[in-house]
């Protein structure tokens, strides 16, 4: 079967029916706050939105809704870092279908919690997908389980491919098209679809620097696997592109490119502030990709793939969030050891509206107390010029400041 006999315009037109019974509306959102910053109009395709919060329910649906009921009556089984796992998880339902989701050992505890409430059984098993995906097809074969592949299989991806249909329903002239790759099936569907409708526009892949496996299979011409993967972005930590779909992304891919882990922390910090939105860390590749490419003049379509993020990695990433932005910071003085220094110098912060978040006073810094003790203090600023502005407030008086690693 050649490629455009598994992946064409018919079957897209199909996908597109058949997922309309499942999924929810997730018009553009145009963004004044990414527009401004970019110099073209910016707009986020929220999927984080999506049912089971992430676009994966697109290509299971559609991939299940192709099966036999012979298929299905076997029972399905996927292995999933979590949002393939919720796809697969309520497609099945849908159908009636029993499901069974192998789950990396590191996947996040809501993702596991989901699909449990969707009625899957959740086997955790591997480190990393890749791992997960092999425990899967041992079970697959142990048990007869009909195999639904997370991305590797073109129906799924005409499935995921659904969301450039709608995209070019709601922006006919848009100009690039920024993607999350992990595995490649949701960059395969958007890319030969659009390539089908609109030639003209760009489909960029955007990938973790830790976790660049298409990058690296473009640039070897096949498929080729990562000796490891090292990302916060645990959707997209994948070590094999899939072999199925790779002629597909050679073929539709204009570019792909790669943004560093530090990238998406401070963009999930852009979100939540500025839309108000929890978009996981995958999910915001693309938001991290915008200060990597030209947007300027451009209608440029951000893919947010998904919001499926527990708690504590949020709080986690909100922190480290401000501590780079500069807004959390935390210092060290020297200062005599005598009634009132404590007071002059949280005067001072005060003075340049700094706020202390926490102090640590270690009179044993010194074995001459008079002469020093050592306050190590944690600021919330506005940003980094503000930060500046405190510690020169501190120094004009007379204080010697120097940067600490942060003490929350």
């Amino acid at each position: 079967m050649g490629l455009k006999e598994k992946i064409t315009l018919k079957k897209f037109e199909e996908a597109c029916e058949a997922v309309d019974q499942v999924t929810l509306d997730t018009s553009l959102i145009y963004s004044d706050y990414f527009s401004e910053r970019t110099g073209g109009k910016v707009y986020l395709k929220p999927e984080n939105r999506q049912r089971t919060g992430a676009y994966k329910v697109r290509g299971a649906y559609y991939k299940i809704s192709t099966l036999s009921e012979e298929e299905r009556a076997r029972g399905l089984i996927t292995a999933s870092a979590g949002n393939h796992a919720q796809g697969v998880a309520y497609a099945a339902k849908r159908f009636g279908a029993k499901a069974v989701i192998v789950m990396p050992t590191t996947t996040p505890l809501i993702k596991v919690n989901r699909t449990k409430a969707l009625g899957a059984e959740v086997v955790l098993y591997g480190d990393v997908y890749d791992e997960a995906c092999t425990r899967a097809l041992e079970l697959a074969a142990e048990h007869g389980y009909t195999f639904i592949h997370p991305f590797d299989d073109p129906d799924v991806a005409t499935g995921q491919g659904t969301i450039a249909m709608e995209i070019i329903k709601d922006l006919p002239l848009v100009d690039i098209i920024l993607v999350p790759v992990g595995g490649g099936g949701l960059a395969t569907g958007v890319s030969t679809l659009v390539k089908m409708l609109k030639p003209n526009t760009n489909v960029i892949g955007v990938e973790p620097e830790g976790a660049a496996c298409l990058k690296a299979s473009l640039e070897a011409g096949k498929v080729v696997t990562l000796p490891e993967v090292n990302t916060i972005a645990d959707g997209t930590a994948v070590k094999t592109p899939g072999t199925q779909i790779f002629p597909y992304l050679q073929k539709n891919l204009d570019e792909v490119i790669t943004v560093p882990d530090s990238d998406l922390v401070v963009s999930f910090l852009d979100m939540v502030e500025n839309h108000k939105m929890i978009v996981e860390n995958s999910g915001l590749l693309t938001v991290a990709a915008l200060k990597h490419i030209s947007c300027r003049g451009k209608k440029v379509v951000s893919i947010l793939s998904g919001g499926n993020m527990d708690v504590i990695t949020m709080s986690s990433v909100v922190q480290q969030g401000l501590i780079m932005r500069d807004r959390i910071f935390t210092i060290s003085v020297r200062l005599p050891d005598k009634p009132g220094e404590l007071h002059r110098v949280s005067g001072i912060i005060a003075g340049v509206n700094g706020n202390v978040i926490k102090l640590e006073h270690n009179q044993f810094v010194s074995i001459n107390r008079n002469a020093a003790v050592e306050l190590r203090i944690t600021l919330e600023a506005f940003g980094t010029e503000h930060k500046k502005q405190i510690i020169k407030a501190l120094s004009d008086n007379g204080y010697k400041v120097h940067q600490a690693v942060v003490s929350i």
